[in-house]
């Protein structure tokens, strides 16, 4: 009986011997029939009766193989995978004239052997002597050339003169249709939304061109990351290997798009677990708009500074006073908008809210001084601290005359003094003034007198049913009057004359000095210019203001 070992031993020296019998079937050169099993997107698979199958190159074939399809095939050998190396049977080589001139008309591929480097090109054997011109060799120089002699080639028939024994090859010709013909069943192969490895074969300021196959892919720059990069070189460098996604083939136009950040993660899926309102971040600023600043919290995220969340000042007219392009800066984020990826950033909220404290370090009452900010029909604007305005209405400019418009008295980037007359925090509004630290002489009047007081005054102007009554040089008071006392000419607004009507003012002395009681009763009726009298009803020294009524 056998062994275990023996059979192992004899099983063994069997493959062995098999192997050597099909070693000596498939030498080098030998020829066989091959039958087309399949094709992959670089080689056809071909059962060449063996066990192994066999791998040629589809550049081999002029037209696309076909499952099924039979060709005459020369072994060359075997690849480190066990498939046997092939190539096509070798072309016949014209014997004849009439040979040769059946291969120029029919268009056929020869064979020809180079034997020598000649004026202006190759000398070629295809039966007859033949010029191969250098610039259809396929040889980029002349030691490339030196290297085609003693080879087989394969080239067509471009000339073709029997009288003169003329004949010119052509072999670049046969490697450019191979090469169509590639790229054509390339471009058959992909489809859209196709996974494909490729080489990097070019760089540009736009973007990257890859070889595919075969055939040449552009990888726009704004397809390369999810970050925002200047040039592809910053990521890219040439002879690169890389896998990609195709964006779009346009079959016309033979134009493929790639994309290889569709092969990562989208930055964008993460940003709902990663951020959240009111965390600080920080990032350069990518770039500007009129509107604001984007700034770049991460690889292909990009948050949103709008120009009124830079300063907490009002009139910001451009980003670039606050923020430059690359600077880099911290901000507070203000909304996040997952869907539509956006994200809003605060800049000043970083820097502290100036009105907190307002109150306090500006009580109402207290003195202040600052420049002008800005200047308005109403009044004048005056920053107290970076971000903290306040304003003086045009009435709290000056006591000592009527103002029509601010800027007769004041200009921008003056600094002056004023009062803090109120404050509110909530609109963030302050109200000053700058008469009240002007001393006048209403000042020492208010000092002077007191409630009830009866005073003498000329009424200056009378609108409506009040009046405004000069009780010296730069006091002014107002005063309530009915409609009895005034006269037709009094009811519209009228203006003090040049002197005052001194005949009133005797008659109105006459009647007090001899108690003439029918005067009183009957008080001649009001009008611009009289002097009379008045009893104080009101002293407001905050406000510098002061009310009368008629005696």
């Amino acid at each position: 009986m056998s062994t275990p070992e023996s059979n192992e031993t004899q099983s063994f020296a069997d493959v062995l011997a098999e192997f050597e019998s099909q070693a000596r079937k498939t030498e080098p050169g030998q020829q066989r029939e091959a039958t087309v099993i399949s094709l992959t997107n670089e080689s056809a698979i071909l059962d060449i009766g063996l066990k192994s199958e066999g791998l040629l190159p589809l550049t081999a074939f002029r037209q696309p193989p076909t499952p099924g399809e039979k060709f005459l095939v020369s072994v060359k050998g075997r690849d480190p995978e066990g498939y046997y190396e092939l190539s096509l049977g070798k072309i016949a080589r014209p014997t004849d004239w009439p040979a040769l001139e059946k291969a120029f008309h029919d268009k056929s591929t020869i064979v020809g052997t180079v034997t020598a480097v000649v004026k202006g090109g190759l000398s070629v054997d295809v039966g007859v002597r033949a010029f191969l011109p250098a610039s259809r060799s396929g040889a980029r120089d002349a030691a490339e050339l030196e290297k085609l002699v003693g080879t087989e080639i394969r080239c067509r028939i471009t000339k073709l003169d029997t009288t003169d024994e003329d004949v010119v090859v052509d072999r670049r010709i046969i490697a450019e249709e191979e090469e169509r013909a590639a790229k054509d069943r390339r471009y058959s192969e992909l489809k859209e939304g196709d996974t494909v490895r490729g080489t990097i074969r070019s760089l540009t300021d736009y973007g990257a061109f890859v070889d595919i196959g075969g055939i040449d892919a552009l990888l726009h720059v704004g397809e390369i990351s999810w970050q925002r990069i200047a040039k592809p070189a910053d990521l890219l460098s040439l002879g690169q290997e890389l896998e990609a996604r195709v964006l779009k083939i346009d079959p016309e136009k033979r134009r493929i798009s790639i994309s290889l950040k569709l092969l990562q993660p989208h930055p964008w899926d993460a940003v709902p677990t990663s951020y959240k309102i009111g965390d600080r971040v920080r990032g350069p600023v990518t770039r500007i708009a009129d509107f604001g600043a984007f700034v770049e919290l991460a690889p292909g995220i990009e948050g949103l500074i709008h120009v009124s969340e830079m300063s907490w000042q009002k009139k910001l007219k451009r980003p670039e006073d606050v923020v430059k392009s690359g600077e880099t800066v911290e901000a507070i984020i203000l909304g996040i908008n997952a869907a539509e990826r956006r994200i809003s950033l605060g800049l000043k909220q970083t820097l502290g809210d100036p009105w907190k404290g307002v109150s306090e370090k500006y009580p109402v009452g207290s003195a202040i001084d600052g420049p002008v900010t800005s200047l308005t029909k109403f009044g004048a604007f005056v920053q107290l601290a970076e971000g903290v305005e306040g304003m003086v209405h045009v009435s709290e400019i000056s006591a000592e005359k009527r103002i029509n418009h601010p800027q007769e008295v004041l200009k921008l980037g003056q600094v002056v003094q004023a009062q803090v007359l109120a404050i509110d925090s909530e609109k963030r509004t302050i109200r000053l003034s700058m008469k009240q630290l002007v001393p006048t002489s209403i000042d020492e009047y208010l000092a002077e007198h007191k409630l009830g007081d009866t005073v003498s005054g000329r009424l200056v102007e009378i609108s409506g049913n009040q009046a405004r009554v000069e009780l010296g040089e730069g006091i002014q008071a107002t005063c309530r009057i009915g409609s009895r006392a005034l006269t037709p000419s009094a009811s519209t607004t009228a203006h003090l004359p040049g002197k005052p009507d001194l005949s009133s003012l005797g008659n109105m002395l006459a009647a007090h000095w001899k108690g003439n009681t029918k005067a009183e009763s009957k008080p001649e009726p009001l009008s611009p210019g009289q002097i009379r009298q008045f009893r104080i009803t009101k002293l407001e020294a905050s406000g510098k203001k002061i009310e009368v009524e008629l005696v």
